[in-house]
This record gives structure tokens, sequence and C-alpha cells, in this order.
């Protein structure tokens, strides 16, 4: 674990900063793309890993990012009945396109274009919570509170039941 260096990274940085949130943006080595990954890496559990999942809603073409608790699966159904319109799977070229990032590296701040952000309730169980920066290979923590009021997003059950 480094502090970050890339551009991406560094801009993500920048943008909790500016927000008033006091905490560092790090690098590692090794891919964090997933859940697994990054808390592996990080040496956390799965669970808090705050993951970046977009669908595309299909009527207005809008992007949707479920920010959710790393082990949960997310419920489209939930989503689509959340954001009131139906929603699918998004593919590579749109989540560049609408969030500026690459797959495995969506970060809950900075899209390019405004995006319509839910927040995964399961994640308020845990004192820290550990997001993407932008790439695939940074990170940053904090708690859920701070994400709420950085994105100004709302908590909502949007977990797939097993």
């Amino acid at each position: 674990m480094k502090p970050a260096q890339h551009p991406t990274a560094l801009r993500t940085q920048n943008l909790l900063a500016e927000a008033g949130i006091d905490t560092q943006v790090v690098e590692f080595e090794q891919p964090t793309r997933t859940s697994a990954e990054a808390a592996a890496a990080i040496g956390c559990a799965v669970a808090e890993i705050a993951k970046s999942v977009v669908f595309r809603a299909k009527e207005s073409g809008r992007a949707v990012v479920v920010v959710a608790c790393g082990d949960n699966r997310v419920c489209e159904s939930k989503v689509s009945h959340l954001v009131r319109e139906k929603v699918g799977r998004a593919d590579a070229d749109f989540v560049r396109e609408s969030t500026g990032y690459a797959i495995g590296g969506v970060s809950p701040i900075g899209h390019a274009q405004p995006v319509t952000l839910l927040l995964d309730a399961d994640l308020q169980r845990f004192d820290r919570i550990w997001a993407a920066a932008g790439t695939p290979f940074s990170v940053f923590p904090l708690t859920p509170a701070q994400l709420s009021a950085l994105t100004g997003a709302a908590w909502a059950d949007i977990r797939q039941q097993q």
C-alpha cells in the first residue's frame, strides 16, 4: 500500500479534501477490482468493501450507481423500484462514458455525468468501509456517515435475498 500517484486517484483525493473528508487514497501493486481482491489487499472483510455496481436505466438511459456492501448481491428489481424504471447491467463502455471510470475502479464520487446514486443500507453496520478511488488499484477508507454526506444519496435495501 502506498499513497496515490495515478492522476485519477489524485483527482479523487482532491475531491475528498474539497468535501472536508480527512482520508488518504492509497494504491496497491495488485488489482483491487473485485471486493475479494480489495479485501485481500487491504486486510479487511469482503463486506467492508463499498463496491460500485453500475446499471443502465432502460427508458431514460441514465446511469444508476449502487454503492453496495461487498458481500451483497444487488437486486435489480429493488433498484428498478427505487428509481422508478427498469434497469439492466451496464457494459464497460457505458460505465466509462457515464462515470469516467473503468469497471473495477468506479468511485462513489466525481462522475463524468450526473448519475442516480443509491447506498446499500447494510454498509451502515461498519465503523469503516473502503471505496474505489477511480482506478482498479486505488481505494480510500471512510465511514458510512461520511459516504452519505459526501454523496447526498439515500440508504436503501438493495440486497438480493438468498
